[in-house]
C-alpha cells in the first residue's frame, strides 16, 4: 500500500474527464454535424446538447470553428439575416475536412476499442 502526504491540489478528478474528452472530440462533433448539413455556430451547440441528452454542452464553439476554418476543414457557406436582424454565418465541411473527419473517427474507434480492452475486469 502506498501512503502519500495529502497535497493541497489534486491532479485531477472524475469530473475533469468530461472536460478533457470534450476538448479532444469537439472538432469531430462539429465536422460530423457539418457533414450532414450547413449550420451556424449556435445551431451546432444546440444540436450537440440535444443529441447528447444534455450531457455535452458548450458556452461557445468559436475557437474550434476558427481553428477548423484556418486549417481548411470548413468554410463559410452563406450569411443569412435572421428575423431578429442578426447575421448568421452558416459553415459547411470541405473535402479536406471530410477526409480529416474520417481519420478522426478511425482513430477515435481504434483508441476506444483499445481502452475497452485495457478496462476489462475479467
Amino acid at each position: 500500500m502506498c501512503i502519500m502526504a495529502k497535497k493541497e491540489k489534486m491532479s485531477g478528478s472524475p469530473a475533469n474527464i468530461q472536460i478533457s474528452l470534450k476538448k479532444a472530440t469537439t472538432e469531430m462533433m462539429v465536422l460530423h454535424l457539418l457533414r450532414q448539413k450547413p449550420m451556424y455556430t449556435y445551431e451546432m451547440m444546440n444540436a450537440i446538447e440535444q443529441r447528447s441528452g444534455g450531457d455535452i454542452t458548450f458556452n461557445t464553439l468559436y475557437l474550434s470553428i476558427y481553428r477548423l476554418e484556418e486549417n481548411g476543414y470548413i468554410c463559410e457557406h452563406e450569411k443569412v439575416l435572421s428575423e431578429d436582424n442578426r447575421i448568421r454565418i452558416y459553415f459547411t465541411i470541405t473535402n479536406t475536412g471530410s477526409d480529416y473527419l474520417d481519420a478522426l473517427i478511425r482513430e477515435y474507434k481504434r483508441y476506444t476499442t483499445a481502452l475497452a480492452r485495457v478496462l476489462e475486469l475479467e
